[in-house]
């Protein structure tokens, strides 16, 4: 007996729908038998990864700024993914686009003006829109592969921001610790509701970012483009849309939406620059796209879900003790069963028993 996929002559409605609510709960049957193992209780884990970072105020607020970049990140990758380029460095983009806006803080603390933060938040859409179109640039001259491309520039921005804190733009009142001065009050990215919680206008920005960019994907001739060009190139062609181009487009969108995460991120939660500055936003934020199914708005639900993983992660690792190493885990889990229930969408399974291939066999030898 054999398992086989078979290809669905058009995609199922019904398992579009019900896919995440799989995953969901196939990630939940996993991690339970995950903690188990571990020898902790697996329904105080799932309680404390899901429940208790709900339970106050102040981790609502957490959890928005969790969410604000993942969101981000994720809406600019639907564009990439949607058009079939595969934008696999966006954590890279995050971070050049932090490292861009940081300039006027970092090297210019004396000049402070309200205009600062605006000018702080186009710097670092130019800088990762900027560092985007490298990939893309490649793509179109050379015909490289954008997966390895944008990928390898994560492992160049990471070591550009290394050198750059405990290098030429290290506090030189920071006792030899390697990070940049702190931002003064006018690069500050503001409190949405200062008297609760922490959250930022980057949340907001991820909202605002989720509904423009699916407008522009259901209602606009870019937007039904970006579809054709990623569903049927050759047709696309033939209606006399430029390959080129939407590559292009799709970088530097998805690039300017994760700069723009990186800068929120630097002037809205941590307040400087730091050899780390991310946790994995870029890489979680594919999670995310897909979990959303590549649909602006979906991906705001699932990347609230997913940062309340990353709450809930943290909490189990204090309440019951497990690693970060069990956090990521259980975070992979989720991508894996997404990605295995969205196979379901097209292909449907189907068991041949062994008695039939010997009877296929038979009738192939006569």
């Amino acid at each position: 007996m054999r398992i086989e996929l078979v290809k669905r002559p058009q995609q199922s409605a019904l398992y579009s729908a019900l896919s995440p609510f799989f995953a969901l709960a196939l990630t939940l049957i996993a991690g339970a038998i995950m903690f188990s193992l571990l020898g902790k209780n697996p329904l105080d884990a799932l309680y404390y990864y899901f429940i208790d970072p709900l339970r106050e105020m102040w981790s609502l607020h957490e959890l928005a700024v969790k969410a604000a970049p993942l969101i981000l990140i994720a809406v600019g990758l639907s564009v990439c993914f949607l058009s079939n380029n595969w934008n696999i460095g966006a954590e890279g983009q995050f971070i050049i686009g932090a490292m861009a806006g940081s300039i006027l803080p970092v090297m210019y603390p004396d000049f402070q003006s309200w205009i600062v933060l605006p000018l702080m938040l186009i710097m670092g859409m130019v800088g990762g829109a900027a560092y985007a179109a490298i990939p893309a640039l490649l793509k179109t001259r050379f015909n490289t592969n954008e997966i390895l491309t944008s990928l390898m520039l994560v492992y160049v921005a990471q070591l550009f921001l290394d050198w750059m804190v405990r290098g030429p733009w290290r506090n030189p009142a920071g006792m030899n610790f390697p990070e940049t001065r702190n931002f003064h009050e006018y690069a500050i990215l503001p409190e949405i509701w200062p008297d609760s919680g922490r959250a930022h206008w980057g949340f907001v920005f991820a909202l605002v970012a989720a509904l423009l960019v699916w407008f522009m994907l259901s209602k606009t001739l870019r937007g039904f483009e970006v579809k054709v060009l990623g569903q049927s190139p050759r047709a696309g062609r033939f209606a006399g849309f430029s390959a080129s181009k939407m590559v292009f487009f799709a970088f530097i969108v998805s690039g300017a939406l994760a700069g723009l995460a990186g800068i929120s991120e630097v002037s809205g939660a941590i307040g400087q620059l730091r050899p780390t500055i991310s946790p994995g936003y870029g890489f979680a934020a594919i999670i995310v796209a897909f979990l959303g199914r590549l649909n602006p708005l979906g991906i705001v639900a699932a990347g609230l879900v997913l940062a309340l993983s990353y709450l809930g992660g943290e909490a189990a690792q204090i309440s019951i003790g497990v690693s970060d190493k069990v956090v990521r885990a259980f975070q992979g889990m989720l991508l894996f069963f997404v990605l295995g229930c969205d196979t379901l969408i097209h292909y449907r399974i189907r068991i041949v028993r062994s008695a039939l291939n010997k009877a296929e066999v038979s009738h192939g030898n006569a």
